[in-house]
């Protein structure tokens, strides 16, 4: 693949967006949402047969019923294979790879994926970050590649 395709792939590539797989309520609320843990699935955009699972506090109420709730920056990630491993093409030393709003503005919990070259494994942190004041919140997990090279741009 020549620089310029491998520039507009990187231009016109969006993060992964998520399928919610589950939830659970962790606080009753009688005449609104209850506050909850969702739990959500993607694929890695860059890599066939990875998939990542986040959890993450979701508040409820009335605010949390109309979008307006700003949610708590507790999460947990977990990315495993699930099939053979492809590579769609060069990968860079780090990339979002996941994006979604945790308030309704300003606010986002994030998924980036850090190459980790000299042992071939592909970790993915995740984070929340705010327009003025983030959090150092954050969990990680790794996937092993054991059957080929990771291939990286240059």
């Amino acid at each position: 693949m020549n620089k310029t395709a491998l520039l507009l792939l990187a231009l016109f590539s969006t993060p992964a967006l998520a399928e919610e797989v589950g939830e659970v309520s962790t606080t009753f609320k009688l005449l609104s949402p209850n506050d909850k843990v969702v739990v959500e699935a993607f694929d890695d955009p860059s890599v066939e047969g990875v998939a990542c699972y986040v959890s993450r506090a979701k508040t409820g109420g009335y605010k949390g019923a109309v979008g307006l709730a700003k949610d708590p920056s507790r999460f947990s990630v977990a990315c495993r294979q699930v099939g053979a491993i492809r590579f769609r093409g060069p990968l860079p030393a780090q990339q979002q790879v996941f994006k979604e709003g945790a308030s309704f503005v300003f606010k986002h919990v994030r998924v980036v994926r850090i190459v980790d070259v000299k042992r071939n494994v592909l970790t993915y942190l995740t984070y929340s970050d705010k327009l003025i004041d983030g959090s150092p919140d954050n969990a990680i997990t790794a996937v092993a590649v054991l059957d080929q090279k990771i291939p990286m741009q240059k």
